[in-house]
This record gives structure tokens, C-alpha cells and sequence, in this order.
């Protein structure tokens, strides 16, 4: 049995997530997704008019183009979870693959309000799937899903069990033990897949850098209940800039709003998203609890009343990166009919992606922000991703034979490198291997 593995997006970059497995002559594709800051960069009028070709040409989707002579052999495309750098390439690539796709119920939900929203049908099979599960593949080929922590809900871990050993695709987690919704990784599953053999490790390496322990989402929430409760906000409007994906965090808010008798307000295309998708999958009830915003004759109107009302509010929305259409860039950019004044409340629940663009449009966001004299709240917020102490736990959990580092640009994958070195691990057990690079094992 020859196992080959081809590293086709996201090994350069934060995001483009896309991995492919071959068993002998049977492929395994892992996440399909997209590089957001070319996306937010682009300058064209709609990129959704681009094609597959372009898109890659533009660097916003992982070229699959170099496995083309693989196409036909592919069983299964099986995404992790729901972040748009996993699945928002499934609707431009998986079609020439007709092979199934699998993922949790969420994140099949969110594929599906993606596909609908860009009028797209899909010839492919979609399959949920809750963690836990086995599937057969073939008589070589087994998969299944370890549940695991993130900044969104049922993220997994995929185990591909071969004759050989197990590929461990672990690329976007968190070791939490106090999560606010789901529950805790199953380590009693991964220690026994590691005691089984991981013949190879495919890991996230973004904070591979930081010599810590990511803190749980508690304390996140101990952050913004601080802030929520603990500083005067009487007669002031507030708003708590979060990713739409991090349901966890928008349970806080809404808690903490109903703390403060004032009326919880979800705004945002995408915040309706995911929120209704989770609904669907009858993960939560936040519509039963907040008033949620998605479309633009919704969002005026409610923001007309906040704007005269603002002390009976607390919103939740878009725009924690500073990107361009986001609620808080048109609120900034006087788009909508709200205008900030003096002595408001502005919380960014969240960290900037640590990419350039990003970082740019969210200084740009901050400064404008403070020249209405608002207040800023920044950084109320724990990371998703594991660091390095996580990260050296989680190697000695599942003990791979090989590692190869994913999910960063180079300088974050040397950092894991080093680390699995400091562990003992050889130079010829560790791979950066960069986009579009094959390495048979």
C-alpha cells in the first residue's frame, strides 16, 4: 500500500484549506476552501461572477488543478467544519469530482445557505454526519470524526484509517475543557486512535509561535461579562463586533443583554446565516431570545429605532475585521441610518486575523471609530486555535510518526517544527511542505 499526501492549499497562507489523501489508487480530499483577503481585496464589481480558473489564477481558491490526474480516483470530499476557508470552495471545485461530501450537520447547514444564496446545484451527495461516526469508504479506507473544540459549533477532527496506519487531519482546534456551548474534545478517542497508530499528523500551526495555553472560552466570556455589566453604559448605544460563525460568543451577548434589561439585536447578512442554520440543525434557540437582522430593509428600520432608543439595545454584528459592506463599515461610513456619538459603546469580541489586509481595514475601523469619540473595547476575546503548550499535548496524545504542519504562513510552521524537534521528533519525521507539494509516506 502506497499513501500519498499533496498539501494543495493553506500551507502558505492562513486559509485556502485543502488537503488530498491517496490510498493506492483511492483519494480522500480534505476541506475546499477559500483565501478570505482575496476575496474582501478583490476590485472587480462581484466576484461571484469569476470562474473556478479565475479564482485560482487570483488566488482565492487552492489550485486542485495539480491533482487533475487524480480526479477520477476521489471517493470522498470531507470537510472539517464550517469556516469559509474549509468549505466556501465546495461550490466552485467539487463538481468534477462527483464524490460525496461529508461533514457535521452544522457545517453541512452552512454549505447548503452558501449554495442557496449563489444559486448553485450541486451534482454531489451531501451527507451529515455527527462526530463519533464511522464511515467505510472502501475495504482499505475508513474514516470517522472526533468531536474537538473551536470558535464554532460541531468542529471534528478527521481520523482516515488505512492498513497502514491513520491520517489525522486536526487543522483548526482548541483544547477546551469549559467550552460555553458543545462539549469538550473526546480524548479518550484520540488517545486511542493514537495508541492504534498515526502513521501522520496534519496540524494547525497559526499560534505556534505563542508559549502559552489557549485560555477556554469561559474566560471569554468572563471578559465580556466584565465589560457588559461591570462599566457604566446607562443611555449609551452598544454594539459587540464578533464573528458570525462564533455561536458560543453570541450566546454571551445575549445573556449579558438580557442582564441589562435591554432588547439583543443580531445584524448582518452572515449573523443570519449561521444563526439559522444552527436553528435547523436544532442546535440553539437565539431566535426565540433575539431579534435577528439578515436582510437590508430589516436592518434600517431596527437601526432607525436603536438610533432613537439607544439605550434599550445591545447589537450584535458583523465587521470585527474591518471588512469592506460589513455592518460596522457602513455604520462607520454613514451607509446606514445610525450615526455613533459620543460616549458609545463599541466591543470588539474578537482578535484581527493576522493577515496584512485585515489589519489595515481594522486599524482603518478603529481610527474612524475614535473620531466620533466612542469608546473601544478591544481584544474581549480568547482564540479558537490551539497554542504551543496545546500543541505539545496534543502531540503527546496521539503520538504521529510524522507531523506535518498546516493552517499558517511559513514562520508559523517553522514555530511547530521547532516545537516537535524540542520533542524529539527527526528532521525526516517533519514536513513543511508548502502549497501544492506531495509526499509519499
Amino acid at each position: 500500500m502506497e499513501i500519498e499526501i499533496c498539501t494543495i492549499g493553506g500551507y502558505e497562507q492562513v486559509g485556502k484549506n485543502m488537503t488530498a489523501v491517496r490510498i493506492d489508487n483511492e483519494v480522500i480530499i480534505i476541506d475546499m476552501g477559500i483565501y478570505l483577503p482575496a476575496i474582501i481585496n478583490y476590485e472587480g464589481e462581484d466576484w461571484h461572477t469569476l470562474s473556478a480558473n479565475q479564482m485560482i489564477d487570483y488566488g482565492a481558491l487552492p489550485n486542485d488543478n495539480i491533482i487533475k490526474e487524480w480526479i477520477r480516483d476521489v471517493k470522498a470530499i470531507i470537510l472539517g467544519h464550517c469556516h469559509l476557508d474549509h468549505i466556501a470552495g465546495v461550490p466552485y471545485l467539487s463538481a468534477k469530482y462527483r464524490a460525496p461530501i461529508y461533514g457535521t450537520p452544522f457545517t453541512i447547514e452552512v454549505l447548503k445557505t452558501i449554495l442557496d444564496d449563489e444559486n448553485i446545484i450541486l451534482p454531489n451527495k451531501m451527507v451529515a454526519m455527527l462526530s463519533g461516526k464511522k464511515v467505510k469508504i472502501s475495504k482499505n479506507i475508513e474514516f470517522e470524526f472526533v468531536n474537538v473544540t473551536h470558535s464554532t459549533l460541531q468542529t471534528v477532527m478527521i481520523a482516515i484509517h488505512t492498513l497502514k496506519g491513520t491520517i489525522l487531519y486536526a487543522n483548526d482546534f482548541k483544547l477546551d475543557n469549559h467550552p460555553v456551548l458543545g462539549k469538550k474534545p473526546d480524548y479518550l478517542k484520540l488517545k486511542d486512535i493514537g495508541k492504534n497508530g498515526v502513521l501522520c499528523l496534519i496540524v494547525e500551526s497559526l499560534y505556534a509561535e505563542k508559549d502559552m495555553k489557549t485560555p477556554s472560552e469561559k474566560v471569554a466570556r468572563e471578559l465580556l461579562k466584565d465589560v457588559l455589566l461591570g462599566v457604566d453604559n446607562k443611555g449609551k448605544a452598544i454594539f459587540v463586533a464578533t464573528f458570525a460563525s462564533h455561536l458560543a460568543r453570541i450566546r454571551s451577548a445575549i445573556d449579558f443583554g438580557k442582564s441589562l434589561n435591554r432588547r439583543v439585536v443580531l445584524l448582518g447578512r452572515s449573523m443570519g446565516k449561521y444563526v439559522s442554520s444552527a436553528e435547523h440543525v436544532q442546535l440553539i434557540e437565539y431566535s426565540k431570545e433575539a431579534q435577528i437582522c439578515g436582510y437590508s430593509n430589516q436592518i434600517k428600520a431596527t437601526l432607525r429605532d436603536i438610533d432613537r432608543n439607544r439605550g434599550k439595545y445591545l447589537v450584535v454584528c458583523t465587521g470585527s475585521q474591518g471588512e469592506p459592506s460589513s455592518i460596522l463599515d457602513k455604520l462607520i461610513n454613514k451607509q446606514l441610518p445610525f450615526r455613533f456619538k459620543e460616549g458609545d459603546h463599541v466591543i470588539f469580541s474578537c482578535k484581527t486575523i493576522p493577515s496584512p489586509l485585515n489589519i489595515t481595514n481594522r486599524q482603518a475601523l478603529e481610527d474612524a471609530l475614535k473620531k466620533e469619540k466612542v469608546r473601544l473595547f478591544l481584544d474581549i476575546h480568547q482564540s479558537g486555535h490551539a497554542a504551543r503548550e496545546d500543541l505539545r499535548d496534543f502531540i503527546n496524545l496521539v503520538k504521529p510518526k510524522n507531523i506535518i504542519p498546516a493552517h499558517g504562513e511559513l514562520h508559523m510552521e517553522q514555530a511547530l517544527e521547532n516545537l516537535a524537534k524540542e520533542m524529539g521528533y527527526h528532521d525526516s519525521q517533519i514536513h513543511v511542505m508548502g502549497n501544492g507539494k506531495r509526499l509519499i509516506l
